[in-house]
């Protein structure tokens, strides 16, 4: 049983590891590629694009890949949608391992959005010093508010070219500890934070201290998921793939 997993979040690698050590499954990682160093998950792995839903279909195809298992960041749509197409097409099972999102518990100060932009537009009214962990992507959305200093954390430098809101940018690869945000923060005098609602405990870190500090946190919900079977941690995802290799 040969299973392809869509990769780039730990859950996909915690997948994979776990997978390599079940008896007749083989798992490949595919991983998009966006970082100069991903981090390696354990097994056979593969770094780029498809080539959209013909380019993955055929991947599928000739790889001869029996399960698909969609794990990556609950950002990424565009591969989850190609991902529903392309295992239609050629008639491999697909399930979607999402982690749960982040809930807003007492204490915390949310202004929910549903779009990087909306984030934008939201900033002006009542931020100076903001802690910007939207990704190296979304930085120019935020290069016109030139009255605020941003705090960049980002994993790779942003080309040469690229437009940059004013502020510090900070490389750094989760998980995050606790001690280590709050010493952050504070140093830096944030009083607002803007972050996509990934879900997990990588960085969920900066989320509790804004709840002890009192801080406000921009959050950007995620985007709809495509239709199709879910599972919201790994054992769940394993026990479906080993559901799927008893048929």
């Amino acid at each position: 049983m040969r299973v392809l997993i869509l990769g780039g979040t730990g859950d996909a690698a915690e997948l994979a590891a776990r997978v390599a050590a079940i008896e007749g499954v083989e798992a490949i990682t595919s991983l998009a590629g966006r970082t100069r160093e991903p981090s390696i998950p354990l097994g056979d792995f593969r770094i780029g694009g498809f080539g959209g839903v013909a380019g993955l279909a055929n991947y599928l195809r000739q790889m001869r890949i029996d399960l698909l298992i969609d794990a990556t960041h609950p950002f990424a749509t565009q591969i989850s949608c190609n991902a529903v197409d392309a295992a239609s097409e050629v008639g491999v099972p697909r399930l979607m391992l999402i982690r749960r999102p982040w809930q807003k518990v007492s204490g915390d100060r949310w202004i929910e959005v549903d779009t990087v932009e909306a984030a934008a537009k939201a900033l002006p009214l009542q931020a100076q010093r903001v802690f910007l962990t939207v990704g190296r992507q979304e930085l120019g959305t935020f290069a016109n508010l030139k009255d605020i200093w941003f705090l960049m954390r980002i994993i790779d430098l942003p080309t040469p070219d690229a437009v940059m809101p004013p502020g510090l940018i900070l490389c750094d690869r989760g998980p995050f500890a606790l001690h280590h945000e709050r010493e952050i923060i504070i140093h830096h005098k944030i009083d607002t934070i803007v972050s996509k609602n990934s879900g997990g405990d990588a960085t969920y870190a900066k989320i509790i201290v804004a709840r002890e500090l009192g801080l406000q946190v921009v959050m950007v919900n995620r985007p709809a998921k495509p239709p199709g079977e879910q599972v919201m941690d790994v054992e769940e995802a394993l026990a479906w793939l080993l559901d799927k290799c008893k048929q």
